[in-house]
């Protein structure tokens, strides 16, 4: 092979390796969001997705017609992570393993930088370094829909370690505040009520006593306003969940659950909800995954905006339509 050829065709290899990232999709583009730079941007007529790979890999935007779902709190735009530094609480549509109270801290997972590349048309995934406190890697896929809002939101725990390790999928998206959280309770649940309460302190509260911002009705579970305790434990098995918003956006979230399967959180509870003044946290949690050393294993969600028009003042969010358009395909 002459000189010349050898250079063309290390051109060639050069242009087969180059990062996905760098090729146009329908779609997408590479944009600078809440002071990050290099953001990825999935698009069509009608929404707009903003993903961030600077800080824990997650959703900065989720909008539609201008309408943002997703709580930001503009103090930390731009914030990264320095390891024995001090950190903030991260929002946005953020992701995680669990189980909650026995996984070690995990930053670099959490909180560390991670790689983002564009895969398609309006599809992105995002990878996280290899964690040694979890001993795992993980990936996230997004693809927005050629029309309308719906968002497929798919995460991978890669075992990169020599041990078998059993993690479990759980979402901890940040949404705009002030909204009604809707979801199915579960006819057989273990919970009196269909849910429970974390606290006050280290408890969890089996059977709370009824208030005005929790409500129970026709088969379903309302939050209508901030309650006593922010934190609760559904069994819900419907693989479904809504919550509206002021904005007059249905925000829902579709979802597998597994009755046959374990589910790690110390109730069991296949969702959890954390309702505070200054934002809601909508948290689909998968089963327990056993996962051997060199494996994956995989959930998915699917998110959806819906125009809907937000309850006036004394009026009822009407649970049936909710019903229909969460499980709508």
């Amino acid at each position: 092979m002459t000189r010349g050829m050898f250079l063309l065709a290390a051109v060639m290899l050069g242009m087969l390796a180059a990062p996905v990232a760098a090729r146009e999709y329908p779609g997408t583009a590479m944009v600078e969001f809440a002071g990050y730079t290099r953001c990825i941007e999935l698009r069509n007529e009608t929404t707009r997705v903003v993903l961030g790979p600077h800080c824990g890999g997650r959703v900065l935007s989720y909008s539609m017609e201008g309408r943002e779902a997703l709580y930001r709190d503009p103090n930390h735009d731009g914030w990264t992570y320095t390891p024995g530094k001090r950190t903030v609480d991260i929002c946005g549509g953020r992701l995680d393993i669990g189980p909650e109270m026995t996984i070690p801290r995990h930053p670099i997972l959490w909180l560390g930088a991670w790689k983002a590349e564009i895969t398609g048309s309006r599809a992105a995934r995002m990878t996280s370094q290899p964690d040694p406190s979890t001993g795992v890697q993980l990936v996230r896929d997004f693809r927005l829909a050629a029309k309308g809002s719906r968002l497929t939101v798919r995460q991978t725990i890669r075992n990169v370690s020599k041990e078998t390790k059993h993690w479990c999928h759980w979402s901890r998206t940040l949404a705009a505040p002030g909204g009604i959280f809707v979801i199915p309770l579960n006819p057989q649940s273990r919970f009196p009520k269909g849910y429970l309460l974390y606290g006050p302190g280290p408890v969890m509260n089996y059977s709370p006593a009824e208030e005005p911002a929790i409500r129970r009705r026709d088969g379903f579970l309302e939050v209508r306003a901030v309650p006593s305790q922010p934190k609760f434990g559904i069994d819900s098995m419907a693989g479904w969940m809504a919550y509206a918003m002021p904005n007059d956006l249905l925000f829902v979230k579709r979802f597998p659950v597994y009755p046959n399967r374990v589910y790690s959180e110390m109730a069991a509870f296949t969702v959890s909800l954390y309702y505070v003044p200054q934002f809601t946290e909508l948290e689909p949690i998968g089963p327990r995954e056993t996962i051997r050393p060199g494996k994956s294993a995989s959930y998915t969600e699917e998110w959806e905006l819906i125009p809907f028009s937000f309850p006036s003042e004394g009026e009822e969010i009407d649970l049936k339509r909710v019903e229909a358009l969460a499980k709508a395909k």
